[in-house]
């Protein structure tokens, strides 16, 4: 149901003190903690004396060690000791290729030898000082794909979103996707129309007038195996849009890092980098909040449509031309499913 070799967004750098984090990525349960130089390591979530998971443990001078019968875990997944017994025979559990990049960590839950780190998105405003970036994580009741139609498909804002961000006019506008390799872009663009509360709130911000006519755009971009980046933002109209010098317009860019925990859910890393006053830290704050209320609309919406597809499985769900970004980012993930099923076995 979705690509083993690749790089999934586990969890944020923040996530990852002192103590191991369990979390269940791609149907696999996982434990994350950080070594002795705080390097992150993930292997199976068992314990390979009885079973217990190792997330209930603790990180003791850089080894993983069991919360129930204190086995230590290498790196490797190989045990390293335990109290007055000898363990240096016990089989091995699976570890996992992982890496810490842009403030998260990165897991590669398929075939640990295909494993690239130069595979993992670069995301410049991560490391650029003139933006900002606030975001936070929602586990949602539905399976990733849905979440993956959601944000390729904006139309939804003006039903879900109506007090923040939805507006008449994106429906009215008329919505373009094209694919560029694995990559797929659904853009929409509104003229000298009235900005949405959001948006307003983001004009007063960066000094701009907020009672003005202004050019909107969205900028919707897929990349497998199920992230999604949305350039958003809106201009005085007139000034060139998305185009537009950064003095007249705000805008930003949504990040969506769309982890599936099991079938029928996922976690899911929402953000948004923000190339506008970087420094107001008070400003970050206040759109992280409202985003937070945005996606949490999202949320609902998502956990009741997965309710009724599995209430009437038989039923067929109907594509029209605003459903196109969707279509097309599916039969990208189907075209990895279908080359890793293809692919021989190592060995």
């Amino acid at each position: 149901m979705f690509p083993q070799n690749a790089w999934y967004v586990a969890a944020t750098s923040a996530e990852l003190a002192g103590q191991p984090l369990g979390r269940t990525i791609c149907n696999e349960r996982l434990v994350f903690y950080r070594g002795e130089q705080g390097q992150v390591h993930a292997l199976e979530d068992y314990c390979p004396h009885r079973g217990a998971p190792l997330s209930l443990g603790r990180v003791c001078e850089g080894q993983l060690v069991c919360g129930y019968h204190g086995l230590e875990m290498g790196c490797d997944g190989k045990t390293v000791a335990m109290p007055g017994q000898r363990v240096r025979g016990f089989p091995a559990i699976r570890s996992f290729p992982v890496a810490e990049r842009h403030g998260f960590v990165w897991v590669w839950p398929g075939d640990a030898a295909q494993a690239d780190s130069a595979k993992i998105p670069y995301l410049h405003w991560a490391e650029d000082p003139g933006w900002a970036y606030g975001g936070g994580l929602y586990h949602i009741g539905c399976e990733y794909r849905l979440m993956v139609d959601n944000l390729m498909d904006l139309t939804h804002e003006t039903y879900v979103h109506a007090s923040s961000i939805g507006q008449k006019e994106i429906d009215e506008a008329p919505c373009t996707t094209r694919v560029e390799g694995d990559e797929v872009i659904t853009s929409r663009f509104m003229q000298g129309i009235e900005a949405p509360p959001f948006w307003k709130m983001a004009l007063r911000a960066n000094g701009l007038p907020d009672d003005q006519a202004v050019d909107r755009w969205q900028i919707c971009h897929f990349t497998p195996p199920s992230h999604v980046m949305i350039e958003v933002g809106v201009a005085l109209a007139g000034r060139g849009g998305h185009d537009a010098p950064d003095d007249c317009k705000v805008s930003s860019i949504v990040v969506d890092f769309i982890t599936p925990e099991t079938d029928q859910s996922h976690w899911y890393f929402w953000g948004m980098a923000r190339h506008f006053r970087p420094d107001d830290e008070a400003l970050t704050a206040q759109v992280r909040e409202g985003q937070g209320r945005i996606f949490a609309e999202d949320r609902e919406m998502l956990e009741r449509q997965q309710a009724n597809l599995l209430r009437w499985p038989e039923r067929k769900l109907l594509m029209l031309n605003i459903d196109a970004g969707g279509v097309q980012s599916r039969r990208v993930i189907e075209r990895l499913l279908a080359a890793e099923q293809s692919a021989p076995i190592a060995g």
